[in-house]
C-alpha cells in the first residue's frame, strides 16, 4: 500500500476524539482522504483535526451524538456538504463495558451501552448506505467490533451482546449491498492502549503488566495505530474482494 491509498476519497470516522478513532482518522487523512472527524467532545476531537491538518491533511470537525439518528444523518449530509461525498467510514463510537453479572446488570448500563455500541452502529449504516447508494458507485464501511464479539468476558454482558450484535449487522449489511459495490467489514481490536482501557484499569486497580500477557500472544498491549491500519486496508482498494469479514487485530488473543 501506498502513501496516497485513499487519495481523493472522503471518510467519516464516528469516536475520533481520542484513542483508535484519533489513530483512524489521522491515517485516513495522511493516506489522501478528507475526514470528517465526529464525535460527542468537541475540544478532544478539534485537536485531532488540527493535527491533522498540520500534517498537511484535510478535516473538519461535527459534534455528533451517534445514538440521535436525526445527527447520524446529519453526519452524513455534513461530510457530503463539506467534501462533496462519502466514500468510506469507520464506526468506531463506543463506551467501556459494564461491570457487572447478568444477575445484577443495571439497566440503566443496559440502556446506555446498547445505544452507543449498537444502535449506533445501525444507525450509521442505514445513513452511510443510503448515501452510497444514491451515489451509485463503490463504498466500504468498516465497523468496530471486539474479541468480545466472539469471546465473552466476565461481568461484560451488556459490551459482550452489543459487539455480537455488530458482527450480525456488519455480516446483514454486507449480503444487501454487495451488488451495488458496498462493501462492509469489521475490525476486532483485543487489548489496545487507549484511554478507555486505561480507566478500566484504574477503576479496578489492574495493571497493564498483570493483564498484557494474558491477553496478547506478543504480550502488550496493541497500539491505536496498529487497529488503523487495519481499518485503512478495509477502506482502501486493497481489499476490494473483502466484505462481510470480521479482521481481529487482537495479538492473537483469539487463536489461543
Amino acid at each position: 500500500m501506498g502513501s496516497d491509498a485513499l487519495a481523493g476519497k472522503v471518510a467519516a470516522v464516528t469516536g475520533a476524539a481520542m484513542g483508535m478513532g484519533a489513530a483512524t482518522a489521522e491515517l485516513l487523512a495522511a493516506q489522501g482522504a478528507s475526514v470528517l472527524v465526529a464525535d460527542r467532545e468537541q475540544r478532544a476531537g478539534e485537536s485531532t483535526v488540527d493535527k491533522i491538518v498540520a500534517g498537511g491533511g484535510r478535516a473538519s470537525f461535527l459534534r455528533v451524538d451517534v445514538g440521535d439518528s436525526d445527527q447520524v444523518r446529519g453526519m452524513v449530509e455534513t461530510a457530503v456538504e463539506r467534501y462533496g461525498r462519502l466514500d468510506c467510514a469507520v464506526n468506531n463510537a463506543a463506551v467501556a463495558p459494564d461491570a457487572n453479572t447478568v444477575a445484577e446488570l443495571a439497566e440503566d448500563d443496559l440502556d446506555r451501552i446498547l445505544a452507543v455500541n449498537l444502535k449506533s452502529v445501525a444507525l450509521c449504516l442505514k445513513h452511510e448506505i443510503k448515501q452510497m447508494l444514491r451515489q451509485d458507485g463503490p463504498g466500504s464501511i468498516v465497523n468496530i467490533g471486539s474479541v468480545n464479539s466472539y469471546r465473552p468476558q466476565l461481568n461484560q454482558a451488556i459490551y459482550t451482546a452489543a459487539k455480537h450484535g455488530v458482527i450480525g449487522l456488519t455480516k446483514v449489511a454486507s449480503l444487501e449491498n454487495a451488488a451495488r459495490g458496498i462493501r462492509v467489514n469489521a475490525v476486532c481490536p483485543g487489548a489496545i492502549d487507549t484511554p478507555m482501557i486505561r480507566y478500566s484499569m484504574d477503576s479496578t486497580g489492574r495493571r497493564e503488566q498483570d493483564l498484557a500477557p494474558r491477553l496478547s500472544l506478543f504480550g502488550r498491549f496493541g497500539r491505536p495505530e496498529e487497529v488503523a491500519a487495519a481499518s485503512l486496508w478495509l477502506c482502501s482498494d486493497d481489499s476490494s474482494f473483502v466484505t462481510g469479514h470480521a479482521l481481529a487485530a487482537d495479538g492473537g488473543y483469539l487463536s489461543s
